[in-house]
């Protein structure tokens, strides 16, 4: 933490590929003086450009997979470790819950979170010093409500994965500036949820220019989610629970997407259903590097990927739990999207659904169910080295489960059972059985486990719910302790150069 001389280099970017590069193309901010930079409104889009960077640290090649997954997907129960993946040993210490404060991805997960906590940080403090001939009173509203979202979103990661957190809401320039206690759960939600509250004055919508940066409904998302998940922790759930509702009936304009696999594979980025997505594009004009290995990290060896995260059994017997009850007359739609497996639908040869050929021709007849999500939609995507589809971070069918979950919650289970059953009608499902509050509870798990894989949502679901233990020992991950293992432990580099925390 004491390495704060940040490059303000936009790596990411929530923008269009083409219409963006000027919102990319930035000098370094730090360090500067206000009489050399935080002159007018392109330095604060300079600013807020290098805040942005940091949503999920560098997506070039493949370093941007190798943090985000093992950190918030290898500790839940619908995946497994595949074969390489048990080369890397402080990736197996977070499947077998045997790390120490020390893991190196954890760590980076931290480190790049403040990181973007800084930037925005630098961002809300000189927008507000810009004279007014530089930037309109309109514009620097915007940008500041934008990076109090940033703000926001970087916090939240770090509530979602550690029990407390430091929080930081001054921008850090220089290393006495370092040390600061961690805050309590009840006031780290209070910072996220009011500086949430403030981005919700965003626009709607966005300009083609601008397409994929925070608006409203993303803000509102978040809020709802915000107060979800403090709803389970504190003494206040029915007033959580409440405004979570009332955030997330805010999120309006968006509708779900009929091709579910389109919006994970590059054919469908910024839909209907996405609220909040991280920008990629093949595009190197200029140097831009917003492309990703993903598809190689995700990827199975038998469709050239280096076998690093696999489908859980207990993933696909969820999936078939409702058997082939769809519409189509198959499994749920949404295993077709998420998930190549030996089925007679992979295997038609006239078909050729899987990268022109059958399942057997890639798996040479073995049962070894792959995910489909975040690979590419077809053979040419799949023999390049690089793949950029957008990262959906939050979407509509997200908002309608969190929303009737909270519903459910407060006894208006009438009014959950219709969202959860347009979610279902997307997959061709059949409305849901049962009416009783314990029979939609078990429903919207259901739901949440087939919607989000790879979305990395179920732990924090788990944990929400007070069923981390069960769910783990169920697939036989008997290491799990949830006194130790429900959060991680703050990184041995903030122990270490930050005073204040014992």
């Amino acid at each position: 933490m004491k390495q704060l001389k940040y490059i303000a280099f936009a790596l990411l970017l929530m923008g269009a590929t083409t219409s963006c590069e000027d919102f990319l193309t930035v000098s370094s901010p730090d360090e500067l003086t206000s009489d050399s930079f935080w002159r007018d409104k392109d330095d604060a889009e300079a600013g807020l450009a290098a805040a942005y960077s940091k949503l999920e640290a560098s997506t070039d090649t493949w370093e941007f997979a190798e943090v985000k997954w093992p950190v918030e997907a290898y500790r839940e129960d619908i995946v497994d470790l595949g074969s390489d993946a048990l080369n890397y040993q402080n990736w197996v210490e977070l499947a077998n819950f045997t790390y120490t404060n020390g893991n190196s991805q954890f760590s980076a997960y931290w480190r790049d979170n403040y990181y973007g906590i800084n930037f925005s940080n630098q961002v809300i403090e000189n927008v507000a010093e810009i004279p007014a001939e530089g930037i309109s009173e309109e514009d620097r509203a915007m940008i500041q409500n934008e990076a109090y979202f940033l703000r926001a979103y970087y916090h939240m990661k770090l509530l979602l994965n550690w029990e407390r957190i430091v929080v930081r809401d001054t921008y850090i320039s220089s290393a006495d500036q370092l040390d600061k206690a961690l805050s309590s759960r009840e006031e780290a939600w209070d910072f996220i949820i009011g500086d949430l509250t403030k981005a919700t004055a965003l626009p709607a919508t966005r300009t083609s220019e601008a397409m994929g940066r925070a608006t409203r409904g993303a803000a509102y998302a978040f809020l709802g989610w915000a107060h979800l998940t403090r709803a389970y922790e504190g003494s206040s759930k029915d007033a959580d629970l409440n405004a979570a509702v009332a955030a997330l009936n805010n999120v309006t304009g968006y509708s779900l997407v009929k091709d579910f696999k389109s919006m994970f594979d590059g054919t469908n980025r910024n839909s209907s259903e996405g609220i909040f997505e991280l920008q990629l594009t093949l595009n190197t004009d200029n140097g831009a590097r917003y492309r990703t290995q993903l598809h190689r990290w995700i990827g199975v060896s038998e469709l050239w990927g280096w076998d690093e995260i696999l489908p859980s059994q207990r993933l696909m017997d969820e999936f078939k739990k409702e058997g082939k009850t769809a519409t189509t007359g198959r499994y749920d739609s949404r295993l077709y999207e998420t998930i190549f497996f030996k089925d007679d639908y992979f295997n038609d040869s006239d078909a050729a659904r899987v990268y022109s050929h059958t399942y057997d021709y890639w798996f040479d007849g073995a049962d070894k169910p792959a995910f489909r999500k975040y690979m590419p939609v077809d053979f040419e995507g799949l023999d390049m080295n690089y793949f950029a589809p957008n990262i959906v971070l939050m979407r509509y069918a997200n908002v309608l489960l969190m929303k009737a979950e909270a519903l459910n919650e407060l006894g208006k289970t009438a009014e959950a059972i219709p969202l959860i059953n347009e979610v279902r009608a997307r997959a061709d499902m059949p409305a849901m059985t049962g009416t009783s509050q314990e029979q939609v509870r078990a429903q919207i798990e259901h739901e949440r486990i087939i919607e989000f894989p790879l979305e990395n949502f179920r732990f924090y679901d788990l944990r929400r719910w007070g069923k981390t233990k069960a769910a783990l020992d169920a697939v036989n991950r008997s290491t799990f302790d949830p006194a130790k293992h429900n959060f991680y432990p703050i990184p041995i580099q903030e122990v270490n150069t930050n005073n204040a925390i014992d």
